[in-house]
């Protein structure tokens, strides 16, 4: 019975432990690089963490029916988790944290994002021309500036554009 008891003690103990599993940055970004270079794109990488409601309304603008095949057709998108809370620690990507800071964004808030071309090399950042994070842009100034990011790293046009704009911009 003492076996038992501890056996059970034993599986009890592993099954309690939060999960680390969670897929290293580097290895996600690599396979986005990879998947870009056979479709042609560039990459779109979005830090966010399960508590960010902008987080989340980023990601909900960007996959809405009007927006979605948009950034599909000239972006692998991928998600880094970083910066979550204690007790959610075990839902962020091992190394995320280290790539937001290489790219300066680890004091800027999140939602942060970064594209890349299909090489790895960056090319836009969510810093606006005077040096903040638009995160997910709402005002009129910020969804400009996102605006001119995305004509630069895509092929989307006018009026594409435009649709971005309507979707994103918070009208008060």
């Amino acid at each position: 019975m003492k076996k038992l008891t501890f056996l059970v003690s034993i599986i009890f103990v592993f099954l309690a432990q939060p999960s680390s599993a969670q897929e290293n940055a580097t290895d996600i970004l690599h396979r986005a690089y990879a998947k870009a270079r056979e479709e042609n794109k560039n990459v779109f990488v979005i830090f966010r963490a399960s508590w960010c409601g902008w987080c989340e309304r980023m990601d909900k603008n960007m996959n809405d029916d009007s927006c979605r095949d948009l950034f599909a057709r000239n972006y692998v998108i991928t998600h880094l988790v970083a910066e979550e809370s204690e007790e959610n620690k075990h839902l962020e990507n091992p190394g995320a944290d280290e790539v937001l800071k290489k790219y300066k964004g680890e004091k800027s808030g999140i939602p942060f994002w970064l594209i890349f071309d299909k090489d790895g090399k960056l090319l836009e950042d969510s810093f606006n021309s005077a040096g903040q994070n638009i995160g997910c842009p709402a005002t009129g100034e910020e969804v400009a500036e996102f605006l001119s990011i995305l004509k630069n790293t895509s092929d989307m046009t006018e009026n594409e554009l435009e649709t971005v704009a309507l979707k994103f911009h918070i009208r008060k």
